[in-house]
């Protein structure tokens, strides 16, 4: 964000619109919604709305996040007027909805994260009875260097 202004704007957007969707906004299709951030164009014309979807099962999560999705789209227009009203400024921002990818990446680190647990554990049960395949300490030491003189 260019300008600092639109940063406090992006953070009383985020404040009206989670209020709207928790107390306004009445469709069915609208899931359990958590609005993560709000980004707006150096100009303040656009405002992007992260948001993520809790879903009540596994099997239903793909249905919930795209009936929310369709929610959110229908309800753009109010959500834009109120946010307008409510800002009091000379031209309200069009309002985007886009869903977060936080909770698949943070998933795909864990599973990565996993994976390397487990070849660490792997090679550590192979090393366990490992010996070395030389002298188990190949540097030379300073008495070794005082031997070598006397001799």
């Amino acid at each position: 964000m260019g300008n600092p202004r639109y940063v406090k704007v992006a953070e009383q957007i985020k404040v009206i619109v989670a209020d709207m969707l928790e107390r306004r906004i009445k469709d069915p299709r609208l899931g359990f919604v958590t609005l993560t951030d709000v980004r707006m164009t150096g100009d303040g014309r656009e405002a992007t709305i992260f948001y993520t979807v809790l879903p009540s099962s596994p099997e239903r999560a793909d249905e919930e996040v795209a009936g929310t999705a369709a929610a959110l789209r229908s309800a753009r227009g109010l959500i834009r007027s109120t946010v307008g009203k409510q800002l009091g400024m000379k031209f309200t921002p069009t309002i985007e909805f886009v869903s977060d990818a936080v909770p698949e990446s943070a998933a795909e680190i864990e599973a990565v994260l996993s994976r390397a647990r487990q070849s660490d554990a792997e090679l550590a049960a192979r090393s366990a009875g490992a010996v070395h395949a030389g002298e188990s300490d190949p540097y030379r030491k300073k008495r070794d260097e005082d031997e070598d003189a006397d001799a």
